[in-house]
């Protein structure tokens, strides 16, 4: 389904926006605050227990009209509902884009190819459930009887970024008197740093690939069943101590897991929007089966918001309109997010893939090379570690970076004063790069003539600032849904398939021919370029020494 038939840069909103976009490049964050007293108070929005102050950005009341009317001209709640009904959006693979249905409660009905998937995923949950549990209340025994104290989980991309950053972001949550690792890399380092001070006995392996064939993932799972079996000795030992997130039987039991503990999924399920489906067993044995369920429940209240409000009551919308207004008409490439929550650290690596993954494009949906900028960089890290890295550029260098700070008004660790500390900055940090410092304010100091213009903060850098009340597992999936559904505007607009990823597939083809190159004492393939031959050579070369 196309969001538009008109050209995105014909849209007449379009056009309109990127005359104010001139105008408001010209006006500064600190005159908008002086022209409006209440400004603080009424560019924000709040829903699902999530308050986004959206002041501090280079917009105004005419601003926000003319996103709704470009998401309006743009066809973003037609595709949102075709999106919500099961259509076949992803245009490309043909599939349709259901990770809202991950989180549907049991009586919902959404259907794909007539079919209602809403059961299917309950019998998955179900299933999950009855698993972790055993698993928690050590009934599960490995081959030797004795119970399952570490769980690894074997994955990559999707399969593994969602369940280590769910794993992260919930520890506060989760059985202590269990030991989760995650292995993704086919560097072997991964693996071997992974089970160095793990018992065979005691080891559980998830091994999540959808078709059983991923490279890195079952090169990962091969060298876990030779580890395993290196102590445990008996092929019959792989069906206590290695479980699947798969939908290749085939595949899984000729690995040696019994098919009763495969675990399976749709193709309507993106890799980067899996962590919801069976992909977070592990974050299901990790927090419990309720815990994950009320993170379901988080998810599912976003979706209802993201499907019902009003675009100017709409926080993915408002998201998603302020990522483009600077992608495209202020020519920002990044976007860093700033979670001020330890338990967060991996929140933006997680958001690298879910934004570039789906929204890295340069083709529209009927195939034209766009002329505008697609998805932005996404990156981060939490505070105040970022403060002391990279926030020095954010405030005096030449680049211009939007910033989502996310922060919470309680501490799920109260310790002394900490927790005011580091919100304290929150609202610190956004409020010194949207006003600065004048050269006036800096000379009032007592400083230097000759040093001001090194003390001199320009301002009138944007920023957002998220804030909830606390970590918990229902709002770790409501940020997560935040972000998906801005992703999914985003794309609206740009009139780009974002549920697709062909752009991974290159690199693993030639990856896949230059393997046994690599293995081998005959010449490179002359089908290869000069320097990839040439790079053969050596690393055979040093292979050797």
């Amino acid at each position: 389904m196309t969001p538009s038939s008109t050209p995105l840069k014909q849209l007449p909103a379009w056009q309109a926006l990127e005359q104010h976009a001139a105008a408001m490049s010209a006006t500064t964050l600190h005159q908008l605050f002086a022209d409006d007293p209440t400004r603080g108070e009424r560019f924000t929005a709040e829903a699902a227990g999530i308050f986004l102050d959206y002041s501090k950005h280079r917009v105004n009341g005419d601003t926000l009209k003319l996103f709704f009317q470009l998401a309006e001209e743009s066809g973003l709640a037609a595709r949102r509902n075709a999106m919500f009904s099961g259509e076949k959006i992803n245009i490309t693979e043909k599939r349709a884009v259901l990770h809202v249905a991950l989180r549907a409660p049991k009586g919902e009905s959404i259907l794909v190819d007539g079919k209602d998937v809403v059961p299917e995923v309950h019998e998955v949950l179900d299933k999950m459930a009855a698993f972790a549990e055993s698993i928690r209340s050590g009934k599960w025994l490995g081959y030797t009887e004795k119970p399952i104290k570490n769980i690894v989980n074997i994955g990559i991309g999707g399969s593994d970024l969602g369940p280590v950053m769910a794993y992260e972001a919930l520890r506060h949550y989760t059985d202590r008197d269990l030991t989760f690792r995650f292995v993704s890399n086919v560097d072997g380092t991964d693996f071997v740093e992974a089970v160095r001070d793990l018992d065979p006995e005691e080891t559980l392996f998830i091994i999540s690939s959808k078709t059983f064939t991923t490279l890195e993932t079952m090169t990962n799972a091969h060298s876990a069943r030779t580890w395993s079996l290196a102590k445990l000795k008996e092929h019959a030992a792989v069906a206590r101590h290695f479980v699947a997130v798969s939908t290749n039987a085939a595949e899984v039991s000729k690995f040696g897991i019994d098919t009763a503990n495969m675990f399976g999924f749709w193709d309507w399920v993106g890799g980067r929007y899996s962590m919801d489906s069976a992909i977070g067993l592990s974050t299901m044995i990790a927090i419990g089966p309720d815990n994950y369920r009320a993170m379901l429940a988080g998810f599912h209240e976003m979706d209802e918001h993201f499907r019902t409000a009003p675009l100017e009551k709409n926080l993915p919308v408002l998201m998603g309109m302020l990522s483009i207004w600077y992608n495209d008409f202020f020519d920002a490439q990044t976007v860093a997010v700033l979670p001020y929550d330890q338990y967060l650290k991996r929140f933006p690596a997680y958001l690298q893939q879910l934004t570039m993954e789906s929204n890295g494009k340069h083709v529209t949906l009927d195939g034209r090379v766009v002329d505008y900028q697609t998805g932005p960089i996404f990156w981060g890290e939490p505070g105040t570690n970022g403060q002391h890295s990279f926030y020095q550029l954010i405030h005096q260098g030449t680049k211009l970076i939007p910033c989502d700070f996310i922060g919470f008004c309680q501490s799920l660790n109260p310790l002394g004063s900490h927790h005011d500390y580091l919100v304290s900055n929150v609202f610190a940090q956004a409020e010194a790069l949207a006003f600065g410092k004048t050269p006036e304010q800096v000379k009032a100091e007592g400083t230097p003539d000759w040093l001001v213009p090194h003390r001199t903060f320009e301002g009138n850098r944007p920023s957002s600032v998220i804030l909830a009340d606390k970590m918990t597992p229902a709002m770790l999936g409501k940020l997560v849904a935040l972000y998906e559904h801005s992703v999914f505007v985003q794309g609206a607009i740009w009139q780009i398939d974002s549920f697709d990823q062909w752009g991974v597939e290159l690199g693993k083809v030639l990856a896949q021919r230059i393997i046994p190159e690599l293995q081998s004492e005959a010449e490179p393939d002359l089908k290869h370029d000069s320097s990839t031959n040439a790079l053969i050579r050596r690393y055979r070369a040093h292979k050797r020494k």
